[in-house]
């Protein structure tokens, strides 16, 4: 085990950073801010969301639900939150979209962001 080892940042591949950027800074009100030359989002609790598009190979998005020969997700992110119904219409909004495909019952919702990346929101 590494000693005080912590997250600093996490960077999410996408085709437009801008784009990406915005799309996350209004669903959780984070502080928009560049960081390493990245467009980037700082949370409440100090991490840092990278945006970065790829130089060399076209992004792909991922298949949600995962499909065998298919571009996995990269990444996943849950979001408490103390109005589901609300905080899934308010991503709708912003741009998200519903999953066709469910898991979570009454207690979260797979989203998909503008770029494809699932996230859900979850009940407190």
């Amino acid at each position: 085990m590494i000693q005080n080892i912590t997250i600093g940042d996490l960077t999410i591949d996408c085709t437009n950073a801008n784009r990406t950027r915005e799309f996350y800074a209004k669903l959780t009100g984070w502080e928009k801010i560049i960081a390493f030359d990245c467009l980037a989002l700082k949370a409440y609790n100090g991490m840092i969301l990278l945006f970065a598009e790829p130089d060399d190979i076209p992004y792909v998005p991922p298949v949600w639900p995962e499909e065998p020969g298919k571009q996995q997700k990269q990444m996943h992110f849950n979001f408490q939150v103390d109005d589901l119904p609300s905080a899934v219409e308010e991503a709708i909004r912003l741009g998200a979209s519903k999953s066709a495909v469910q898991f979570g019952d009454a207690h979260y919702v797979t989203m998909l962001d503008p770029e494809g990346h699932p996230f859900c929101l979850c009940r407190k």
